[in-house]
């Protein structure tokens, strides 16, 4: 059956381009309104069409061969309030490209850093992170835009920022806006020239007073790993290759003996493998079969709390919260632990003609990093070494042995090289709003650091590889950033008819 019709807007009559025409339980049969905002679709008898376009409600209907179909506005989507620089719009108004995410999908991810919960979510957005428990992502909004810092500029209740989001609770934020295009970004200047991220956190709402507790565990773990040789398969690699250079095995410097000789056609042949019992010629590294990525890799373990109390009335509202993050690392001794509070409220002292509010949060965050490249150490190092000599202590690389460092070892001493990071962000402000649609908001930002960090360097001594240095390297930074600004806003509607104006100082 073939159906003809058109697609209009209830409230003006006007034809929709490009609504989307699709047959209902059938995959790849649809087609799209023209300049008309008609359509033609070849469907089974019986069959249900689905009408949709963004901004109007989605509409089913029964298919027949001519259909005159009137959508109906989301009024609530399009009046929904966007944040876009210093002021809102409504959806209805927006031009540019900007991007709105829902915290309720990025709730469902057990993701410390929220930005990393993202990837997929915004088109030309990509994020990769570097697999450290913090979670610490790298965003490119469109690619790569220069060849400095092509990092965006994230936006906080107002206070600009360039540092790292996984410091900061993301179950603290109410919604995530992205601005990807020159027009949306331009009102910050060249700090938005790789894009803008704008986070508003949660405010008290009003009603009785709400508190909530949710908590969570979750466990990570590699879903894909290298398989590596074995000791006896290294070995018997290792006889091929010497082999096919014409040289003898057993003149090898690892501990690897072989029986071996040619077949009837002249081929080799290897008819049986052996390894001499210690490795070294003090007798003090025996030989082993050992998994180095078992040894240096765990299921990690995630765990979540988090408490907050909030409430509002027409005076005011306000909103505090409490929260505690522990990720264990996959690799192990790699760990990272977060404790954050928050306060957020506002107050009308002279009914709606004078406000005033804050928005503060103070977070400690600490955390062992597995040292840079351990894996490739981890995947290159040879499974006939063990973990441990006879002694009890680290084993190393001896005889002919490549001078690697022990992984286990290295992760052991890497263990003491903590840091702990303190962060105070937020801003308070003042509104005056004299008339109806206009505002005046002055605004004074805070985004204060200090981290501090041991990195100790021991003495080595294992088989070949041996450092005497003994030292230990003390960091202690700070970092303080404070902007102020002040925007005048006024908004005219007459009718259908809608107007804005504003201004800014920073």
């Amino acid at each position: 059956m073939t159906v003809h019709g058109k697609v209009v807007s209830k409230t003006d009559g006007e034809p929709i381009i490009g609504a989307t025409v699709i047959e209902a339980n059938r995959t790849g049969n649809g087609t799209i309104t023209d300049l008309n905002g008609e359509f033609m679709l070849s469907v089974t008898q019986g069959a249900e069409l689905t009408i949709s376009y963004i901004g109007f409600k989605t509409l089913n209907v029964k298919g027949k061969a001519s259909l005159n179909i009137s959508l109906e506005e989301e009024s609530e989507m399009l009046q929904e309030i966007v944040v876009t620089g210093y002021t809102t719009q409504r959806k209805a108004d927006l031009t540019g490209a900007i991007s709105v995410v829902s915290m309720d999908e990025i709730a469902k991810q057990n993701e410390n850093n929220p930005i990393k919960a993202l990837q997929g979510r915004v088109p030309g957005m990509n994020i990769t992170a570097d697999g450290n428990p913090s979670g610490n992502a790298t965003v490119r909004i469109r690619g790569i835009g220069t060849l400095n810092n092509n990092d965006p500029l994230y936006i906080i209740d107002g206070v600009p920022t360039k540092s790292g989001m996984h410091e900061l609770n993301g179950n603290d934020i109410e919604s995530i806006q992205v601005l990807k295009d020159a027009a949306s970004a331009s009102i910050y200047g060249s700090r938005a020239a790789n894009g803008v991220i704008i986070i508003t956190t949660k405010k008290g709402k009003e009603g009785q007073i709400k508190i909530n507790f949710d908590t969570s565990i979750a466990a990570s773990m590699y879903t894909n790993k290298m398989e590596v040789l074995n000791a006896e398969e290294y070995g018997r690699a290792m006889w091929q290759a010497y082999v096919n250079e014409g040289q003898d095995p057993n003149t090898n410097a690892l501990g690897y003996k072989y029986s071996w000789g040619y077949d009837a056609n002249g081929y080799p042949q290897l008819n049986n493998i052996s390894m001499s019992k210690y490795l070294d010629s003090a007798n003090t590294v025996p030989a082993a079969d050992t998994d180095w990525f078992d040894e240096t890799t765990r299921t990690g373990i995630i765990q979540q709390y988090n408490v907050s109390v909030s409430n509002g009335s027409e005076k005011g509202s306000s909103f505090f919260s409490l929260g505690y993050y522990k990720n264990i690392g996959i690799i192990k001794d790699s760990d990272f632990e977060r404790f954050s509070a928050r306060m957020n409220s506002d107050y009308n002292l002279i009914g709606k003609f004078l406000t005033i509010g804050e928005h503060f949060t103070l977070n400690r965050t600490s955390e062992v990093q597995a040292p840079g490249g351990f894996l490739q150490n981890v995947l290159q190092f040879n499974p006939s070494l063990p973990v441990y000599d006879i002694n009890g202590e680290y084993a190393g690389p001896v005889g002919g042995y490549p001078d690697r460092e022990n992984p286990v070892a290295r992760l052991d001493r890497n263990s003491d090289n903590r840091y702990t990071y303190w962060r105070m962000f937020g801003d308070a402000y003042i509104n005056l709003n004299p008339f109806k649609g206009f505002n005046v908001r002055s605004t004074f930002g805070l985004d204060y650091a200090q981290k501090s960090q041991r990195i100790f360097t021991y003495p080595i001594t294992e088989g070949n590889v041996t450092n005497d240095k003994n030292a230990v390297e003390a960091k202690q930074e700070h970092w303080t950033k404070w902007m102020w600004n002040a925007i005048a806003t006024y908004n005219l509607e007459i009718g259908k008819h809608r107007g804005d104006a504003w201004s800014v100082w920073s």
